[in-house]
């Protein structure tokens, strides 16, 4: 079998449970908070049961080559205008915002005598299911495969006018990567500016292209609240749900540390080199601590009362293959008396996913 087949099924023995499987049906349950009875039963009767050896295969096929439901036929623009509004489209484009918060691009450059304007989100390989699923959100653009990278990308000016600027433009994002997407966005009034000689297109787009972001910059969406966050109600104005989910798509971190010899605690994390703000309001959502260190600053927490306000948070809602990492992060929290052995062993299982899902390569 391929690789990648090879690498994740190692780790089966996690979630492939036999009592995970005693039940013919799994319980319908919503998006609603859990209770942690429910959520316990979520986990006992099959919430896992996609990861059955029988259904194993068609998971790696969709990790590599992405859902059938990301066919050709529905990644064009027809498809994109038949879509159905309101709430799924809506919260579909506020997890793409996040999502592109944490691992997305604005550029634009100049080839000979044409300025082609960018829009990409990177993955490896391992994750590139995520990216067949943006393709299906906006309906246009590319995924290409380069050894262990997938890229999507959006390049034909009259895609980024229709299809993504008005997304952005709705819901603005919320990291500094507004700045960019700022000039990438003047930069497309520019290109399409009738009134401007190329002559003047040019030396205006390449003005912008010198422009550097402020090492303070804060996104505007946060002018609502003043540019501060002071409590959970600040928090939920400007951050979506949606927008989290997609954001923890590209930056969240699942994993098990050793608190004392012995003893090994589940833990969450969110770090950043920028944008303070967003880590702070993450805190106040997460019911987590938030460090700021001289380079970067992190949302972390290992408190049990937190760590299980997540697993419920994020229960049914990861889009990507993080979603792995968390069902194996989260089944093992839930279960009961687990040695320090199982416990390390699914620390070890989880950083080698991790591993993967940043570049994956020959283990």
């Amino acid at each position: 079998g391929d690789k990648l087949s090879e690498f994740i099924s190692q780790y089966m023995w996690l979630v492939d449970d036999k009592k995970l499987h005693s039940m013919r049906e799994t319980p319908q349950i919503g998006d609603e908070y859990l209770t942690q009875g429910q959520v316990k039963m979520s986990f006992t009767w099959g919430q896992l049961a996609w990861v059955k050896t029988q259904s194993f295969n068609g998971l790696v096929q969709d990790m590599i080559k992405g859902s059938k439901r990301f066919s050709s036929s529905e990644t064009t623009r027809g498809a994109f205008n038949s879509s159905s509004k309101g709430k799924t489209e809506n919260s579909d484009h506020q997890w793409l915002v996040g999502l592109v918060d944490g691992d997305g691009s604005f550029s634009f450059h100049k080839s000979n005598t044409k300025w082609t304007l960018y829009l990409k989100i990177g993955q490896s390989v391992y994750n590139l299911r995520l990216l067949y699923h943006v393709k299906s959100i906006l309906g246009v653009g590319n995924v290409s495969i380069n050894k262990n990278d997938a890229e999507y990308r959006v390049w034909k000016l009259d895609h980024i006018l229709q299809y993504v600027i008005p997304i952005f433009e709705r819901y603005p994002l919320l990291t500094s990567k507004y700045y960019n997407y700022n000039l990438f966005k003047q930069a497309a009034n520019i290109i399409v500016d009738k009134t401007l000689s190329t002559a003047e297109k040019d030396a205006q787009l390449i003005e912008l292209k010198h422009q550097m972001m402020p090492e303070d910059y804060i996104s505007p969406a946060w002018s609502i609240i003043d540019y501060k966050v002071l409590n959970l109600t600040e928090a939920e104005a400007v951050i979506s749900k949606n927008w989290i989910i997609g954001f923890t798509e590209s930056e969240g971190s699942f994993s098990l540390v050793v608190k004392e010899r012995g003893r090994m605690v589940h833990a969450f994390e969110v770090t950043r080199k920028r944008d303070l703000i967003v880590c702070q309001t993450l805190g106040y959502i997460f019911r987590a601590n938030v460090i700021t260190k001289e380079t970067y600053n992190t949302v972390v927490t290992t408190k049990t009362s937190s760590i299980f306000h997540l697993v419920q948070y994020f229960h049914r809602t990861i889009k990507g293959i993080k979603s792995l990492e968390y069902r194996i992060w989260a089944r093992s929290f839930m279960k009961q008396k687990s040695s320090y052995e199982y416990l390390n062993r699914v620390r070890e299982v989880l950083r080698k996913l991790n591993s993967a899902r940043e570049g994956f390569k020959d283990s």
